[in-house]
Protein backbone atom coordinates (compact mmCIF):
# COMPACT_ATOMS: atom_id res chain seq x y z
CA UNK A 1 0.00 0.00 0.00
CA UNK A 2 1.47 3.34 -1.05
CA UNK A 3 1.06 6.33 1.24
CA UNK A 4 -2.12 8.23 0.35
CA UNK A 5 -2.35 12.00 0.37
CA UNK A 6 -5.46 13.82 1.60
CA UNK A 7 -8.24 13.98 -1.01
CA UNK A 8 -11.56 15.79 -1.26
CA UNK A 9 -13.63 13.53 -3.51
CA UNK A 10 -13.91 10.00 -4.87
CA UNK A 11 -14.66 8.55 -8.28
CA UNK A 12 -16.20 5.10 -7.75
CA UNK A 13 -16.80 2.45 -10.41
CA UNK A 14 -20.13 0.58 -10.50
CA UNK A 15 -20.02 -2.97 -11.92
CA UNK A 16 -17.74 -5.15 -9.82
CA UNK A 17 -17.04 -2.31 -7.37
CA UNK A 18 -20.36 -1.23 -5.89
CA UNK A 19 -22.57 -4.04 -7.14
CA UNK A 20 -22.22 -7.62 -8.27
CA UNK A 21 -24.04 -7.28 -11.58
CA UNK A 22 -22.70 -10.50 -13.09
CA UNK A 23 -26.05 -12.32 -12.86
CA UNK A 24 -27.78 -9.55 -14.84
CA UNK A 25 -25.15 -9.71 -17.60
CA UNK A 26 -25.31 -13.48 -17.81
CA UNK A 27 -29.11 -13.59 -18.09
CA UNK A 28 -29.20 -10.91 -20.81
CA UNK A 29 -26.32 -12.45 -22.79
CA UNK A 30 -27.88 -15.89 -22.71
CA UNK A 31 -31.26 -14.54 -23.82
CA UNK A 32 -29.46 -13.04 -26.83
CA UNK A 33 -27.63 -16.29 -27.48
CA UNK A 34 -30.91 -18.20 -27.38
CA UNK A 35 -32.24 -15.94 -30.16
CA UNK A 36 -29.11 -16.76 -32.17
CA UNK A 37 -29.56 -20.51 -31.53
CA UNK A 38 -26.31 -20.57 -29.53
CA UNK A 39 -25.69 -22.55 -26.35
CA UNK A 40 -25.72 -20.65 -23.03
CA UNK A 41 -22.43 -19.25 -21.72
CA UNK A 42 -21.13 -19.89 -18.22
CA UNK A 43 -20.94 -16.84 -15.98
CA UNK A 44 -17.13 -17.00 -15.75
CA UNK A 45 -16.82 -16.72 -19.53
CA UNK A 46 -19.21 -13.78 -19.66
CA UNK A 47 -17.42 -11.89 -16.88
CA UNK A 48 -14.06 -12.11 -18.66
CA UNK A 49 -15.60 -9.89 -21.35
CA UNK A 50 -17.21 -7.33 -19.03
CA UNK A 51 -15.73 -3.93 -18.23
CA UNK A 52 -15.30 -2.06 -21.50
CA UNK A 53 -18.94 -1.32 -22.26
CA UNK A 54 -21.80 -3.19 -23.88
CA UNK A 55 -20.41 -2.71 -27.40
CA UNK A 56 -17.21 -4.53 -26.48
CA UNK A 57 -19.11 -7.22 -24.59
CA UNK A 58 -21.36 -8.10 -27.50
CA UNK A 59 -18.61 -7.97 -30.12
CA UNK A 60 -16.41 -10.21 -27.96
CA UNK A 61 -19.25 -12.69 -27.58
CA UNK A 62 -19.93 -12.72 -31.31
CA UNK A 63 -16.25 -13.26 -32.15
CA UNK A 64 -16.33 -16.44 -30.10
CA UNK A 65 -18.89 -17.86 -32.51
CA UNK A 66 -18.39 -16.23 -35.93
CA UNK A 67 -15.55 -15.09 -38.22
CA UNK A 68 -14.63 -11.46 -37.61
CA UNK A 69 -16.43 -10.11 -40.68
CA UNK A 70 -19.66 -11.88 -39.71
CA UNK A 71 -19.33 -10.78 -36.08
CA UNK A 72 -18.91 -7.16 -37.17
CA UNK A 73 -21.87 -7.42 -39.54
CA UNK A 74 -24.15 -8.79 -36.81
CA UNK A 75 -22.92 -6.43 -34.09
CA UNK A 76 -25.42 -3.55 -34.33
CA UNK A 77 -28.54 -5.72 -34.51
CA UNK A 78 -27.39 -8.06 -31.72
CA UNK A 79 -26.42 -5.10 -29.54
CA UNK A 80 -29.94 -3.74 -29.86
CA UNK A 81 -31.35 -7.09 -28.75
CA UNK A 82 -28.94 -7.17 -25.82
CA UNK A 83 -30.07 -3.72 -24.68
CA UNK A 84 -33.69 -4.90 -24.95
CA UNK A 85 -33.04 -7.87 -22.69
CA UNK A 86 -30.70 -6.04 -20.32
CA UNK A 87 -33.22 -3.27 -19.70
CA UNK A 88 -35.65 -5.91 -18.45
CA UNK A 89 -33.16 -7.53 -16.03
CA UNK A 90 -31.00 -4.54 -14.98
CA UNK A 91 -30.78 -4.70 -11.18
CA UNK A 92 -33.16 -7.66 -10.94
CA UNK A 93 -30.43 -10.09 -9.90
CA UNK A 94 -27.66 -7.66 -8.85
CA UNK A 95 -26.62 -7.16 -5.23
CA UNK A 96 -24.44 -4.61 -3.47
CA UNK A 97 -21.12 -5.98 -2.28
CA UNK A 98 -20.55 -6.22 1.50
CA UNK A 99 -19.53 -2.93 3.07
CA UNK A 100 -20.72 -0.77 0.18
CA UNK A 101 -23.74 0.80 1.84
CA UNK A 102 -21.88 1.38 5.10
CA UNK A 103 -18.80 2.65 3.28
CA UNK A 104 -20.73 5.20 1.25
CA UNK A 105 -22.46 6.46 4.38
CA UNK A 106 -19.16 6.77 6.25
CA UNK A 107 -17.46 8.59 3.36
CA UNK A 108 -20.34 11.02 3.04
CA UNK A 109 -20.37 11.66 6.79
CA UNK A 110 -16.67 12.48 6.58
CA UNK A 111 -17.48 15.16 4.02
CA UNK A 112 -16.15 13.54 0.86
CA UNK A 113 -17.86 14.34 -2.43
CA UNK A 114 -18.82 11.13 -4.19
CA UNK A 115 -19.19 10.45 -7.90
CA UNK A 116 -19.91 7.27 -9.84
CA UNK A 117 -18.16 6.75 -13.19
CA UNK A 118 -18.93 3.60 -15.15
CA UNK A 119 -18.69 2.23 -18.68
CA UNK A 120 -22.33 1.14 -18.36
CA UNK A 121 -24.71 3.41 -20.29
CA UNK A 122 -25.88 6.31 -18.14
CA UNK A 123 -29.57 5.35 -18.05
CA UNK A 124 -28.77 1.78 -17.00
CA UNK A 125 -26.38 3.13 -14.34
CA UNK A 126 -28.95 5.57 -12.97
CA UNK A 127 -31.62 2.86 -12.87
CA UNK A 128 -29.31 0.41 -11.08
CA UNK A 129 -28.22 2.97 -8.48
CA UNK A 130 -31.86 3.83 -7.79
CA UNK A 131 -32.88 0.16 -7.53
CA UNK A 132 -30.09 -0.59 -5.07
CA UNK A 133 -30.96 2.48 -3.00
CA UNK A 134 -27.60 4.28 -3.19
CA UNK A 135 -28.14 6.94 -5.88
CA UNK A 136 -28.54 9.70 -3.27
CA UNK A 137 -24.91 9.34 -2.19
CA UNK A 138 -23.55 10.57 -5.53
CA UNK A 139 -23.20 14.18 -6.59
CA UNK A 140 -22.56 13.13 -10.19
CA UNK A 141 -23.11 9.92 -12.15
CA UNK A 142 -21.43 9.52 -15.54
CA UNK A 143 -21.86 6.56 -17.88
CA UNK A 144 -20.09 5.10 -20.86
CA UNK A 145 -22.11 7.32 -23.17
CA UNK A 146 -21.54 10.52 -21.16
CA UNK A 147 -18.23 11.34 -22.88
CA UNK A 148 -16.51 10.71 -26.20
CA UNK A 149 -14.35 7.93 -24.71
CA UNK A 150 -14.74 5.25 -22.05
CA UNK A 151 -12.31 3.92 -19.45
CA UNK A 152 -9.42 2.99 -19.73
CA UNK A 153 -9.16 6.32 -21.54
CA UNK A 154 -8.65 9.08 -18.93
CA UNK A 155 -11.40 11.30 -20.39
CA UNK A 156 -14.16 10.21 -17.94
CA UNK A 157 -11.85 10.81 -14.97
CA UNK A 158 -10.67 14.19 -16.22
CA UNK A 159 -14.19 15.35 -17.04
CA UNK A 160 -15.41 14.25 -13.60
CA UNK A 161 -12.60 16.20 -11.92
CA UNK A 162 -13.61 19.19 -14.04
CA UNK A 163 -17.23 18.83 -12.91
CA UNK A 164 -16.03 18.72 -9.30
CA UNK A 165 -13.70 21.71 -9.94
CA UNK A 166 -10.90 19.74 -8.32
CA UNK A 167 -7.47 18.73 -9.59
CA UNK A 168 -6.97 14.99 -10.28
CA UNK A 169 -4.61 14.53 -7.34
CA UNK A 170 -7.46 15.64 -5.05
CA UNK A 171 -9.77 12.88 -6.33
CA UNK A 172 -9.30 9.23 -5.37
CA UNK A 173 -10.50 6.60 -7.85
CA UNK A 174 -11.91 3.30 -6.59
CA UNK A 175 -12.36 0.36 -8.96
CA UNK A 176 -11.99 -3.36 -9.48
CA UNK A 177 -10.16 -3.63 -12.79
CA UNK A 178 -7.19 -2.60 -14.87
CA UNK A 179 -9.52 -0.30 -16.83
CA UNK A 180 -10.19 1.75 -13.70
CA UNK A 181 -6.52 1.90 -12.73
CA UNK A 182 -5.27 2.81 -16.21
CA UNK A 183 -7.86 5.59 -16.55
CA UNK A 184 -7.02 6.98 -13.12
CA UNK A 185 -3.26 6.78 -13.67
CA UNK A 186 -3.48 8.53 -17.03
CA UNK A 187 -5.65 11.27 -15.51
CA UNK A 188 -3.33 11.77 -12.53
CA UNK A 189 -5.73 10.45 -9.87
CA UNK A 190 -4.61 8.14 -7.06
CA UNK A 191 -6.37 4.78 -7.28
CA UNK A 192 -7.27 1.91 -4.95
CA UNK A 193 -8.49 -1.49 -6.12
CA UNK A 194 -11.14 -3.69 -4.51
CA UNK A 195 -10.41 -7.44 -4.76
CA UNK A 196 -13.84 -8.97 -5.37
CA UNK A 197 -14.71 -7.63 -8.84
CA UNK A 198 -14.15 -8.94 -12.34
CA UNK A 199 -10.94 -7.57 -13.96
CA UNK A 200 -11.49 -9.60 -17.14
CA UNK A 201 -10.48 -12.80 -15.33
CA UNK A 202 -6.96 -11.53 -14.58
CA UNK A 203 -5.37 -11.44 -11.08
CA UNK A 204 -5.81 -8.04 -9.42
CA UNK A 205 -2.20 -8.22 -8.20
CA UNK A 206 -1.12 -7.40 -11.77
CA UNK A 207 -2.88 -4.02 -11.63
CA UNK A 208 -0.70 -0.96 -11.09
CA UNK A 209 -2.43 0.93 -8.29
CA UNK A 210 -1.79 2.61 -4.95
CA UNK A 211 -3.06 -0.42 -3.09
CA UNK A 212 -5.64 -3.19 -2.74
CA UNK A 213 -8.28 -2.76 -0.04
CA UNK A 214 -10.86 -5.26 1.18
CA UNK A 215 -14.00 -3.11 1.01
CA UNK A 216 -15.37 0.40 0.61
CA UNK A 217 -15.68 0.55 4.39
CA UNK A 218 -11.92 0.02 4.63
CA UNK A 219 -11.45 2.90 2.16
CA UNK A 220 -13.46 5.13 4.50
CA UNK A 221 -11.33 4.07 7.46
CA UNK A 222 -8.10 4.69 5.53
CA UNK A 223 -9.19 8.14 4.41
CA UNK A 224 -10.33 9.06 7.92
CA UNK A 225 -6.80 8.30 9.09
CA UNK A 226 -5.09 10.11 6.20
CA UNK A 227 -7.19 13.27 6.48
CA UNK A 228 -6.60 13.60 10.23
CA UNK A 229 -2.81 13.29 10.06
Amino acid sequence: MQKLQPVKALIIDLDGTLADTAPDFVVAINQVRAELDLAPMHSDAVMRMVGKGAEHLILSMLKLEYPEDQANAKHTAVLERYFHHYQAVNGKYAQLFPGVREGLQALQQQGFRLTCVTNKSLQFAEDLLQLTGIRHHFEFVFGGDSFARKKPDPTPMLETCRALTLSPEQVLAIGDSENDARAARAAGCPVLILPYGYNHGEPIQTIESDGIVDSLMVVAELLASVNTQ
